[in-house]
């Protein structure tokens, strides 16, 4: 059985012109897929008017909150004492939201109680799923 917690929040979406725009988000994370945590937004804040989640590896949200961190689509670091950006690189632009760092360590804190720091067993999972692509039984 897997264990979710998730965590109703809000962030700022940072404008190309530096305004900024009230977001809800809700953060969560699944015993189910230790490795990464989701970043849910409601269908009112998105571009074609349907849910999305942004998902990313749990390690880069804590390495984002001491410093720069990720290379890719996701990208967090930190925004003085009291804040972090976490932004989001897609091809239509990219989208920069301000959180209080506190929420996002009080999230990262309640993850480590399902499933602790390099405790993630994967193996398993990983065993199963490769030999599902690859047409065994599993």
């Amino acid at each position: 059985m897997y264990v979710s917690i998730q965590q109703p929040t809000g962030a700022r979406l940072v404008t190309g012109t530096g305004q900024e725009i009230a977001v809800p988000v809700s953060l969560r994370y699944t015993s189910g897929d230790p490795l990464a945590v989701h970043l849910d937004f409601p269908a009112h804040v998105t571009l074609d008017g349907e849910g999305t989640t942004w998902t990313f590896a749990r390690v880069l949200l804590g390495e984002g909150l001491r410093g720069v961190a990720g290379v890719g689509s996701v990208r967090v670091r930190p925004c003085g004492d009291e804040h972090t950006y976490v932004e989001f690189h897609a091809a239509q632009g990219v989208a920069r939201l301000r959180f209080l760092a506190a929420d996002l360590v009080r999230f990262l804190a309640r993850t480590y109680t399902v499933v602790a720091a390099g405790e993630e067993a994967v193996g398993a999972e990983l065993d199963h799923g490769l030999v599902a692509l690859f047409g065994g039984r599993v």
